[in-house]
């Protein structure tokens, strides 16, 4: 079976932000408590934060990470979270039916990003709560001094802000599951209030509108039409969620829904560009995808404690997927779309960082490892720096009921023009069958392969364990050429192959 790429130096997508590559991290579950907080562990530091996550956090060179939820936001009072660890109350969180110590709150969290080498990404409450508490925490983490909340943030322990530029306009309130859940119009109006009076006081600022939490919720894409009717000349992003299943295990379905979310986003674009028509608009507002991920492995094992039968735990373990390597195949495929998209999404964060649907896992007083899904994820994010390029992709196909034809070679292409190197990020959905690849590069000049790694086993279920985290990894192959410049390459059934090459 044969698949052929071309690619040109000039024909490009866009330029890739790098917080294409970001992720989030929730009150929830063991993310935040056991996850990167755990005060008693070996490794941990001056601030009770885990050192050996925070490794791991930066091998992975995450841009930004989203904080603090998802659904935890829409009842989270931010202000629970400062002054002395003592006098903070418990909470109950409604939306995961646990409790919440709020012993980790804003400056914990802005200390761990700086240990981590990333940057925040901070949503607002506008569920139980709205406008005046949104533009008082950002007082409080922007907001030099000489003022009530920025004075507090000061006599808390911090004296400089944090200056923090990218904020999300709540979480998921298309959703009835949501607290605080509203229409289009209700939400469109308060999210327009409340930008309108986050940029009074920094006209700098960059702020992400809810979106839909799926392409199959039923208010999807008038939603998308209605909250961008009027919020569009107050905000530069629509946020986007999407979470992959396997539960009937077939692996060609599974691998094909990366099709289905590129149409999800070309729905959503053209939503885009029929409001800034509409508005007769000269910006432009591109997509965020702050929520994607597979998820579907633990939701059986946690329909007890979400169900309150479990009374209202602190951390417990939610949304623990124990991720196999089926799974390293999808979550390439979604990079690869991504990279393909770059041009309308700009932001994404994989969901979520730590223990909850995660790349890493912790065990209390224990060890950390990489889930085999760390490897895309990390590839993508530390080689995916640059320009995405516009690939002529010619691969046989198979059919897919609802969504036609799906090739079996998935890729994408990044050029870095400032080290030199072209990337391809390669997926084989074939169960059987090896591709034989043969790329075109045009205008690149002379090229040679600088290194070639797959990730790939011949047990679609097999995981990584704290006992056997290397189960899968990735290993580094010989086989890859480039004559004439045109690379070639034999891609195993169901692998994923990362080949970057020196221009």
């Amino acid at each position: 079976m044969r698949a052929a790429v071309t690619a040109h130096s000039k024909y490009t997508i866009s330029d890739i932000d790098p917080r294409l590559y970001g992720s989030f991290i929730e009150h929830l579950g063991r993310a935040v408590y056991t996850g990167i907080y755990e005060p008693d562990h070996a490794t941990a530091d001056e601030s009770g934060m885990r050192k050996d996550v925070i490794e791991l956090v930066k091998e992975l060179n995450v841009p930004i990470v989203r904080y603090p939820g998802g659904n935890f936001v829409s009842a989270y009072n931010w202000e629970d979270g400062i002054g002395p660890k003592e006098s903070r109350p418990t909470r109950l969180d409604l939306a995961w039916h646990t409790c919440e110590s709020n012993q980790v709150g804003i400056h914990e969290f802005a200390d761990w990003c700086t240990s981590a080498n990333t940057e925040m990404m901070l949503a607002v409450n506008l569920g139980s709560r709205g406008l005046d508490e949104a533009r008082n925490f950002l007082e409080y983490v922007n907001h030099s001094g000489g003022s009530e909340w920025s004075d507090k943030r000061i006599a808390n322990g911090r004296s400089e802000p944090w200056d923090v530029k990218l904020w999300c306009l709540g979480n998921e309130m298309d959703g009835p599951w949501q607290i605080g859940h509203k229409t289009a119009d209700e939400y469109g109006r308060l999210a327009h209030e409340t930008a309108k009076a986050m940029r009074a006081f920094d006209s700098s600022l960059e702020l992400v509108v809810c979106g839909s939490s799926n392409a199959h919720m039923p208010t999807y894409p008038e939603w998308e039409a209605t909250v961008l009717d009027h919020t569009y000349n107050e905000v530069d992003y629509i946020s986007l969620h999407m979470y992959f299943e396997n539960r009937a295990k077939n692996t060609a379905n599974y691998l094909s829904r990366s099709i289905e979310l590129d149409n999800y986003i070309g729905t959503v674009a053209g939503v885009i560009d029929y409001v800034k028509a509409k508005k007769r608009s000269s910006k432009n507002v591109y997509i965020s995808f702050d929520e994607w991920n597979v998820w579907y492995h633990s939701k059986e094992r946690d329909k007890a404690t979400l169900a309150g039968a479990n009374g209202w735990p602190h951390a417990p373990a939610l949304l623990e997927d124990d991720y196999n390597f089926e799974d390293v195949l999808q979550v390439g495929c979604i990079l690869n779309t991504f990279i393909n998209r770059a041009d309308v999404v700009k932001i994404a964060c994989l969901a979520q960082l730590i223990n909850v649907i995660a790349p890493i896992m912790t065990i209390p007083g224990g060890p950390a490892w990489r889930q085999t899904i760390f490897y895309p994820y990390y590839f993508a994010s530390v080689y995916g720096r640059g320009t995405a390029l516009k690939l002529m992709v010619d691969s046989p196909t198979y059919k897919v009921d609802d969504l036609g034809d799906v090739p079996y070679l998935d890729v994408s292409a990044v050029h870095d023009a400032d080290k030199k190197t072209v990337t391809f990020f390669i997926v084989n959905r074939h169960g059987t069958e090896t591709l034989d690849l043969d790329a075109s590069l045009l205008e690149f000049g002379i090229l040679r392969v600088i290194d070639d790694q797959v990730v790939a086993h011949s047990d679609l279920n097999i995981t990584n364990t704290a006992d056997k985290p290397d189960n899968v990894v990735p290993r580094a192959v010989t086989g890859s050429s480039i004559v004439d410049g045109k690379l070639s390459a034999k891609i195993a059934p169901l692998s994923y192959r990362m080949i970057r090459l020196q221009v």
